[in-house]
């Protein structure tokens, strides 16, 4: 579970972050969007513990992040969108380095990083240097090392950047599968199919602040003809013009339905 209440980060007088509340439990897909300069990054990087909030409280797995960052780092699984790795080491070194890091070592640590290897289609690569591997590559490998210690929470930050279809599939049917097992996932994406494909629930946030939370039905349900009859079934809109009419981009979706 990822449980964030009342962020706030402010640089001198400007607050990029205001208030914002989420939370992803336990088996959810959690999807969190918003234009760029909304406070998207700013707000993964804090629940990361990258970045120190000027007020607020992150709670990873029951462990709150400012009183046991320790902890609640240990239970959490973090994706970056860009992989930084060590590439003069090889997918299994990197993999058997960062299990080093979270205390795994011992009976059973070359069995894990061989399952995560071929879980995300790298086994063939084992024994080769992360040079020699494509963005794409390394990004599968950043996602082997982000679930090697089986942490019940997973942040990820656009995961399917420099994917090819294949992978990118192998992603989803992955993430989906994790979350079928408990893990709490929140996902950040600009993507806004693979949100709609993938994700239980989504938050969209804008200028700082959150400004919508909920399924995509509810979603549809919040930018749908006022005239409608009251409860009458969401329609098929695409998250994209949902997202648009939220964020004050109809504009653009009218020059896209245009052209």
């Amino acid at each position: 579970m990822i449980a964030v209440n009342g962020l706030v980060k402010r640089y001198g007088s400007f607050t990029a972050v205001n208030g914002v509340s989420l939370r992803a439990n336990a088996g959810e897909i959690h999807g969190f969007l918003g234009p760029n300069g909304a406070g998207k990054t700013t707000t993964i990087r804090m629940v990361a513990g990258l970045l120190q909030p000027t007020a607020g409280r992150i709670e990873v797995n029951g462990h709150d992040l400012r009183a046991e960052p320790e902890a609640a780092k240990r239970s959490l699984g973090f994706i970056p969108d860009r992989p930084f790795i060590y590439e003069k080491l090889t997918a299994g070194e990197f993999l058997r380095f960062h299990a080093g890091l979270y205390g795994i070592d011992g009976y059973g640590v070359d069995e894990r990083v061989s399952e995560m290897l071929d879980l995300f289609e790298l086994t063939p690569w084992k024994d080769e240097l992360v040079e020699a591997f494509s963005h794409g590559m390394k990004q599968r490998l950043v996602m082997c090392a982000a679930f090697l210690h089986r942490p019940q929470a997973v942040l990820v930050d656009e995961p399917m950047v420099g994917l090819d279809p294949r992978g990118a599939k192998l992603i989803k049917q992955v993430f989906r599968a994790m979350a079928d097992r408990g893990v709490a996932i929140l996902m950040s994406t600009h993507t806004l199919e693979v949100a709609q494909e993938m994700c239980d629930r989504i938050s969209i946030i804008l200028k700082g602040q959150i400004i919508a939370h909920g399924t995509v039905d509810e979603l549809r349900q919040m930018v749908a003809n006022p005239d409608a009859a009251e409860g009458s079934a969401p329609d098929d809109t695409p998250l994209t013009a949902v997202f648009l009419k939220l964020t004050g981009g109809s504009g653009l979706q009218e020059i896209d339905e245009v052209v």
